[in-house]
């Protein structure tokens, strides 16, 4: 653990905020006020004037030697108090990374974003009227982001446009999340809800949870019908959604299309087929008899020795399989997801996984960057993984920026996570014209997600205001067939709230 010393206790957050900024370039530190033992000292000083400008300085001193820099911003006005400490944060967040990149000679190209929706930023400025000069000033000055970082975020933001004419619209309607919480094993690294099929049907719990599930889809269903409210799109995931049985994913389906308002409106309905060893002939004739198509059949690696480290019990061979079997039984949309920094792979097995890729040319590629996420197996055994380090990691994201653009694929959202490998960013690439809505939506956090079904996440979007409050159903089988229907209820009297002004109408 690196300890970093401060001249000052700050409040909470802002201390929150700072030690992220020192975990940009330390693994492990913590903020402490007064140590003899620091390893780095910081002495900040922080003001603001009668003409709303915020001035902050930053000292760092270490090894006999000091590190200076200086900021100012004016702002129009006086702020609530919660945007009075937001631009504080940010003022702090500044200086402390400028004498840290002096200091160790490494440049972060996020800037002092640790969000996980730089877009969203972005979009933000788009609706305040500002054109792409302005907006490129404003990252570049005060959050300190590099000129490649901005080029990409504005590439996705005119994307997601064409994508969306209506983006800034869509808080009229809301998206569907449905969860189904099983899968055949779980991945190392996954926080997902994932229990291991099996022993559930064995207990009975899978069966239930479905029954549990039906109800649920149609009582949400029924409040969006009666409230005239339109569906923009609709996902399943999970766990793995395609774990279940063909029968049993046709009776949901079914009661999906029964259910949900002018089902011949939804923009986009999305199943997350990702373990390979879940595909089969019979349920790819179930989605087809629906009318979905877009699937995910995930690699994650080419590596069969990479799929075992990290608890993927499918072959290489499994995952080529069954996508062509998904290509040739009429699945036109399918997105294939690939990891970089995965246990004991560098340059050689990624370039391995972007040449298979080349050969399928799905019409959507993600490329995530490993995070280490505080409740994963990998996480909680750290010294069992031996993952690439920030410059080999760095040089992957560039290898498959390189390759999409190769191969005709533009980037089309983009998302960031904590403890993420070399402080890069996930990317959501595409042919032109097969963009997921629902990825866009919910990373813009532009309407309302409604989640149904275990582990899934409901986040109200105040049309009028952008405010955001959550739901979150349990997250384990055996507690969602107890609960789901308080569930149902606390929902139902949210969206009732949320939208009470457009009921009344």
């Amino acid at each position: 653990m690196k300890k970093i010393e401060v001249n000052e206790v700050f409040k909470e957050d802002w201390n929150r905020v700072l030690n992220h900024i020192a975990n940009l370039f330390y693994e492990d530190s913590k903020i402490v006020v007064a140590a003899e033992d620091a390893e780095l000292s910081f002495h900040f000083q922080h003001s603001i004037d009668e003409d709303y400008t915020i001035h902050t300085a930053c000292e760092l001193a270490v090894d006999g030697s000091a590190y200076t820099s200086n900021y100012s911003i004016q702002y129009e006005t006086e702020g609530t108090e919660k945007e009075q400490g937001i631009r504080m944060k940010r003022a702090l967040s500044h200086v402390m990374l400028d004498v840290l990149e002096q200091y160790t000679g490494m440049t972060q190209q996020w800037g002092i974003l640790t969000g996980v929706r730089p877009t969203k930023l972005y979009h933000k400025y788009r609706q305040q009227g500002m054109n792409d000069d302005d907006i490129y000033a404003i990252l570049k000055k005060d959050f300190r982001i590099s000129d490649s970082k901005v080029a990409l975020m504005r590439e996705i933001v005119k994307r997601q446009l064409v994508t969306i004419p209506d983006l800034d619209e869509l808080g009229k309607e809301l998206s569907v999340y449905i969860g189904v919480p099983f899968c055949p094993t779980k991945c190392a690294y996954c926080t997902f809800p994932a229990y291991a099929i099996q022993s559930n049907r064995k207990a009975g719990r899978v069966e239930s949870f479905i029954d549990g599930l039906h109800i649920e889809i149609r009582a949400m269903g029924k409040w969006l019908k009666d409230n005239n409210m339109n569906i923009t799109s609709v996902y399943w995931g999970g766990g793995t959604p395609t774990s279940i049985e063909a029968h049993e994913m046709d009776a949901l389906y079914k009661t999906m299309f029964e259910s949900f308002p002018n089902p011949d409106k939804i923009r986009e309905i999305t199943v997350e087929a990702g373990r390979p060893d879940t595909i089969t002939p019979e349920k790819i004739e179930v989605l087809k008899k629906w009318g979905i198509d877009r699937i995910s059949v995930n690699p994650q690696s080419y590596t069969d020795e990479t799929l075992k480290a990290i608890g993927r019990h499918h072959t290489v061979q499994e995952t080529i399989d069954k996508f062509w079997l998904s290509r040739q039984s009429g699945m036109n949309n399918i997105n294939m997801d690939l990891i970089i920094g995965l246990p004991n792979e560098g340059i050689e097995e990624f370039q391995h996984s972007l040449d298979e890729s080349a050969k399928m040319q799905p019409e959507s590629l993600t490329v995530h960057t490993l995070s280490f996420k505080r409740a994963s197996e990998m996480t909680h055994n750290k010294d069992k993984y031996k993952v690439a380090d920030r410059e080999t990691v760095t040089k992957m994201m560039e290898m498959a920026s390189n390759w999409t653009e190769e191969n005709g694929y533009v980037p089309y959202y983009l998302y960031r996570q904590k403890n993420i490998l070399g402080n890069l960013e996930n990317v959501g690439y595409c042919k032109p014209g097969e963009e997921s809505i629902y990825n866009i939506v919910i990373m813009e956090e532009v309407q309302t997600i409604l989640g149904i079904g275990c582990g899934a996440s409901t986040k109200f979007v105040n049309p009028d205001t952008g405010k955001i409050t959550q739901f979150h159903n349990p997250k384990d089988p055996a507690a969602y067939i107890m609960t789901f229907e308080d569930a149902i209820e606390k929902k139902i009297d949210m969206l009732n709230e949320l939208y009470s002004t457009r009921i009344s109408q």
